[in-house]
């Protein structure tokens, strides 16, 4: 029964890895070609929807972690993911001014990258129980760049959402109200900026070693 459940869970792994890399493929391709075409101004307007559902999908990985169907520690997963999702939905999808600006497109493919290169990773590993050598060194090396222009990336384009949250008071609940609770999202999207200033070097940090940690086993073998 074991054995059973084991091989289960492999083949969905593997199915949901695929899938979501299929996703990203999609995102870079539909990226490139519009900055190709049409320049950074059209890169979000041909990316949205795939860039929304690979994104939105990365939701599954915070549950796979937390119910043990993979060893990832959530407490490295959902903030990266949170972040993630906060700039697709909350800045990118909630307020249109930003989608035009050129940080959009060192975003998305910073993103897509990192992501095509994860999935297939992880994708090959559930599949076929290995991953070649060079998979493995993309997998533990290209963050050392991808990593810190995601970051800029998605910090630059929090601050330039800002004037427009603020103006338009978008997603703020205000007082008085039956419950005597106000929300105001300018501050939260501050906080969010906040965050970024420890998490991203202890998130790189954390990288840094499992990087050490992966690539020792490789020269090892």
């Amino acid at each position: 029964m074991a054995s059973f459940f084991s091989t289960v869970k492999r083949i969905y792994l593997a199915i949901y890895n695929w899938a979501v890399f299929t996703g990203w493929i999609q995102v870079l391709i539909f990226a490139i070609k519009a900055l190709n075409e049409s320049g950074p101004a059209a890169v979000y307007d041909a990316v949205e929807k795939p860039l929304q559902l690979a994104q939105t999908a990365a939701i599954l990985e915070i549950i796979h972690g937390l119910i043990g169907l993979v060893r990832s520690p959530v407490s490295a997963t959902l903030p990266q993911i949170g972040s993630r999702l906060f700039v697709t939905w909350g800045i990118l999808h909630s307020f249109p001014e930003t989608r035009t600006h050129i940080l959009v497109s060192s975003l998305v493919i910073s993103w897509s990258l990192t992501e095509i290169i994860r999935y297939s990773f992880f994708g090959m590993k559930e599949a076929l129980g290995f991953t070649p050598s060079w998979l493995l060194w993309l997998r533990y090396s290209t963050f050392l760049l991808l990593y810190p222009t995601g970051i800029t990336s998605e910090v630059g384009l929090i601050y330039i959402a800002l004037p427009f949250i603020k103006a338009s008071e978008k997603f703020c609940f205000r007082m008085p109200n039956k419950w005597n609770f106000s929300f105001d999202y300018y501050f939260a999207s501050l906080a969010v900026l906040g965050i970024y200033v420890p998490g991203s070097p202890h998130m790189y940090t954390y990288m840094l070693g499992q990087r050490k940690k992966a690539l020792s086993k490789l020269k090892a073998a």
